[in-house]
């Protein structure tokens, strides 16, 4: 059996029926070269073959009673593919928008716990764009869970799962493939205790599953007496920062990546990471104005860093860092801002070093993380003071080589991050074959009119292209004024740590 980190748990515990926590994924698939179409039967067979190559999708998790410790990924004895694969036809509403409605009705759904994180929804009939009736394709709409993968590990095993070459192969496991034993309750226990010895800390979550209720209140009234200073919860309020619903809206919009990169090679030192910030802060910047929003302050990203290394690599789990970023969306001019977003990402001391991940999670037992996540929002610290950032950003490089799934080829795909409380806004962007794809995952009771970004994109890259080339002769920049305090993030660990630490001892006594 394999322990979750603190940092995957922490998207257990985070997860609610308004917030599930899982990544989600449409592939949209072009099947005319192939002499029939691909069957429901078929797919089931092709993934059947490849199961092996990714191990977690067949381990289900094993809680621990009382959340004595992170449950454990063990080999599920009753797996059945079968509970993780569903059929759809979208008949004669074969088209993309059709399709997107679908998923996003399928991904506002949580996994269930009681198997492996997973689901994959066979969508038959799906016409691409142009396509004739007779040329019909297919598409998959998939979702793991972030308990599992992060953005950059669910590409990896999408790209295990398909194919190179549009000539079938068939890849035979290495052996029949039988679930190892569950591990007996009396040594889950015996480790949990073995672990609580080492880390004493997390003693204090027993008590908030024991008593969840007392403990909320307990932090609730704790925290309301806490002085938040201003300088604190430095991130601008935006519309994207209030309360969710589990209703959820995709939208998404594509350009060529030699746009970008002759915008990139324009500005000179930049790099195609800053570009494609700049590209959403643009977006978000013109969303704002069109909304009657103020942008005299600019708005603050997350945007996560995958810590992968050829010495320590594996396919599953997160392995990420994080950065606060200024988006200098207080900035007029869409190429200066981009030469800014640089200077904030790489020359800047507040920015310089990435904030990791288990930086959280080494002050912060996983369940309680979740639980001073969940009080933010209860507590409206986003709305009554500000937030800590506005949303995050993520951009997933991905394969410039076609894929292909039974040879029929992979034409697009589209990715989701799961929202949470106060977070009504995620963009992933991910690059494949030459284009870019832009994804807004949003909360359209939050969002107002999110249908629109798609369109503010495309007039964006148009803007920016156009500033680009009045500045190609000028030098860059150096020395700008950043508006999050320097130890933003430190802070707010610290004040966070030092509520619930207070509240630990009270609650001992």
């Amino acid at each position: 059996m394999r322990q979750l980190s603190e940092l995957d748990a922490s998207f257990l515990y985070l997860e609610s029926e308004t917030a599930p926590m899982h990544i989600g994924g449409i592939y949209l698939f072009d099947a005319a070269d192939r002499d029939t179409p691909l069957a429901f039967s078929t797919f089931v067979a092709y993934l059947r073959s490849r199961l092996h190559v990714v191990p977690l999708f067949r381990q289900r998790l094993k809680e621990i009673p009382f959340r004595l410790g992170r449950p454990y990924w063990i080999d599920d004895p009753d797996f059945s593919i079968e509970r993780h694969l569903a059929y759809v036809n979208l008949g004669e509403n074969g088209d993309q928008s059709s399709l997107m409605k679908l998923a996003s009705r399928i991904l506002e759904q949580p996994l269930k716990r009681d198997r492996p994180l997973w689901h994959i929804t066979f969508v038959d009939g799906f016409r691409n764009a142009g396509a004739a009736d007779s040329q019909r394709g297919f598409a998959l709409i998939v979702k793991l869970h972030h308990a599992a993968i992060d953005a950059f590990s669910g590409e990896e095993i999408i790209a295990k799962l398909l194919e190179y070459s549009p000539d079938p192969r068939r890849i035979d496991p290495p052996r029949a493939w039988s679930a190892r034993p569950a591990p007996s309750d009396e040594r889950v226990m015996l480790q949990a205790g073995a672990n609580l010895a080492r880390k004493p800390l997390q003693i204090t979550s027993v008590a908030f599953s024991a008593a969840e209720a007392t403990a909320r209140g307990i932090i609730q009234k704790q925290m309301r007496k806490l002085p938040l200073p201003f300088p604190l919860f430095s991130a601008p309020q935006s519309p994207f920062n209030r309360q969710i619903t589990a209703n959820r809206e995709i939208v998404s919009s594509s350009v060529d990546l030699s746009r970008l990169k002759a915008i990139k090679a324009t500005l000179g030192n930049v790099t195609l990471n800053d570009v494609v910030l700049g590209l959403c802060a643009e977006t978000l910047r013109r969303y704002m104005q069109a909304q009657g929003m103020k942008t005299d302050r600019s708005l603050v990203a997350m945007t996560p860093i995958s810590v992968r290394s050829s010495s320590l690599r594996k396919a599953t789990g997160n392995q990420m860092s994080a950065m606060l970023l200024d988006l200098a969306t207080s900035e007029p001019d869409p190429a200066r801002r981009i030469r800014r977003i640089h200077w904030n990402a790489v020359e800047s001391e507040p920015y310089r070093e990435a904030i990791a991940a288990d930086r959280l999670t080494e002050l912060l037992p996983s369940t309680m993380l979740a639980l001073s996540a969940r009080l933010y929002s209860e507590l409206q610290i986003a709305q009554r003071y500000q937030p800590v950032f506005n949303l995050p950003i993520t951009n997933v490089p991905g394969p410039q080589v076609p894929l292909y799934l039974q040879g029929a080829r992979l034409t697009a795909q589209f990715n989701t991050a799961p929202l949470f409380d106060s977070m009504g806004l995620v963009i992933v962007a991910v690059s494949y074959q030459g284009t870019l794809t832009i994804n807004f995952t949003l909360c359209p009771d939050v969002v107002a009119k999110g249908e629109t970004l798609a369109g503010l994109l495309e007039e964006s890259l148009d803007a920016i292209e156009r500033s680009a080339v009045s500045l190609e002769d000028e030098p860059a920049e150096t020395g700008f004024d950043t508006e999050v305090h320097p130890t933003l993030m430190d802070d707010a660990l610290n004040l966070m740590e030092g509520a619930l630490r207070k509240t630990v001892n009270r609650f001992r006594s």
